[in-house]
């Protein structure tokens, strides 16, 4: 028992350095495109255009990808996910005149597959290397393996500002690829094969016909769609065009907020059972996503109010951006512990990659409308509807199914 119990956790740690890596050069290639494509004059509608693709292949990849990793395996899917990336990153070592707007959208697809792939078998491991009743601690693995992600992500961000304002696009791309390779050489020597199901799906049985993930599957496209229509491309250029920020202090406040958000993910286990003495007096189920989704709603409104009655509009940015980390990061960690309670161990990643599909989904509509509505309307349009999506999320979750006996550990 306790050296299968060191087993789980050493291939826990390698898949977590694995997802940290990935991670880290995932935000700062995001932030690389957005800041030096706006840099050269491209519109938000344009720049948004730049990552259509690649949240268009997520939607793809995270539905079929769940399938591809049932049948050769998780370890084998997150490798390549990381090779796939590394060739992403590659392609853009190229002329400047050379990229153009569908070049640099069709890297960025591959980044998405990459991305998904990852993800899914990241997320799916979890599972695979838990008992079913250890609800405890699949809570505690999984808001760490997210929150960590998500602080790397916002280093990430940090980095590509940075670098690009100092050592240049050509040369900040080079780094990242050198760090995937080697980390894709690392799992290569270090990493076992996980327990497969010895159910192997067919094709035909990618989508998910359990009412609960279908459900959470809905309240996680709207949740991420409110997150990215006033976050992914309406801020950083209203920060850059009408406050005019550098690179630097773009990539830098973009990249702490999602550090703060990635710390707060991490510990949500221990917020949500704060004054309880670590027992869950009630289970983290739907309720827990209704209590925590309404607060939420109310952050992005009161921001988008408080810009048109407000002077300072960078202080009132700053300020709503806290609490704004803090909901939406409960409302994260709680979902990701949800998805793979829900999910069924002989077919966890075709489940898990349903699930990111909407997420992905989420992330393309959530993108989408932050460049048309914050050219069109304003950043304050693209915060009201985030609001609006965030109720509909909320709505998915009511009727979420309870989990019984849960303690964290």
């Amino acid at each position: 028992m306790a050296s299968a119990s060191t087993h789980s956790i050493q291939q826990y740690s390698l898949v977590t350095v694995s997802y940290w890596a990935f991670t880290l050069t995932d935000g700062a290639l995001r932030m690389l495109v957005l800041l030096f494509f706006h840099g050269l004059g491209f519109s938000p509608i344009e720049i948004a255009s730049l990552f259509i693709l690649y949240e268009l292949s997520g939607v793809v990849t995270s539905l079929i990808g769940g399938w591809v990793a049932a049948k050769i395996g998780l370890i084998t899917t997150l490798q390549c996910g990381l090779l796939l990336q590394i060739l992403a990153i590659a392609m853009l070592l190229r002329d400047h005149q050379q990229l153009t707007i569908v070049y640099v959208m069709c890297a960025q697809a591959l980044s998405g597959v990459a991305k998904d792939l990852n993800k899914i078998s990241a997320k799916s491991s979890l599972k695979s290397l838990l008992p079913d009743n250890a609800h405890g601690r699949l809570f505690t693995w999984v808001a760490r393996l997210t929150g960590s992600k998500n602080a790397l992500k916002g280093m990430g961000f940090f980095l590509g500002g940075t670098l690009l304002s100092s050592v240049g696009f050509t040369f900040t791309i080079m780094l990242m690829m050198m760090l995937l390779i080697a980390i894709l050489v690392l799992g290569l020597v270090f990493f076992k094969v996980l327990e497969n199901a010895e159910h192997k799906p067919a094709i035909n049985q990618i989508l998910s016909k359990s009412t609960a993930i279908n459900r959470l599957s809905i309240a996680r496209l709207f949740l991420f769609g409110a997150r990215d229509v006033w976050f992914v491309i309406a801020l950083p250029v209203y920060l850059q065009s009408q406050l005019l920020w550098s690179y630097w202090q773009v990539g830098s406040l973009m990249a702490l907020w999602v550090v703060g958000y990635g710390l707060i993910q991490a510990f949500a286990p221990k917020i949500i059972t704060m004054g309880r003495s670590n027992k869950l007096s009630t289970a983290v189920d739907g309720r827990t996503l209704v209590f925590w989704g309404i607060l939420l709603v109310t952050i992005p409104a009161a921001i988008a109010i408080a810009l048109m009655v407000c002077e300072r509009s960078d202080l009132v940015i700053l300020v709503g951006l806290v609490p704004f980390a803090f909901l939406f990061a409960i409302n994260s960690s709680v979902h990701s512990y949800l998805i793979l309670s829900f999910a069924q161990r002989d077919r966890v990643s075709l489940d898990v990659g349903f699930y990111y599909m909407a997420n992905a989904g989420g992330r393309l509509l959530g993108t989408l409308l932050s460049g048309f509505l914050y050219q069109e309307f304003g950043l304050s349009s693209c915060l009201f509807v985030s609001s609006g999506m965030l109720i509909a999320s909320t709505l998915a979750a009511h009727s979420l199914p309870k989990i019984t006996s849960s303690t964290v550990n």
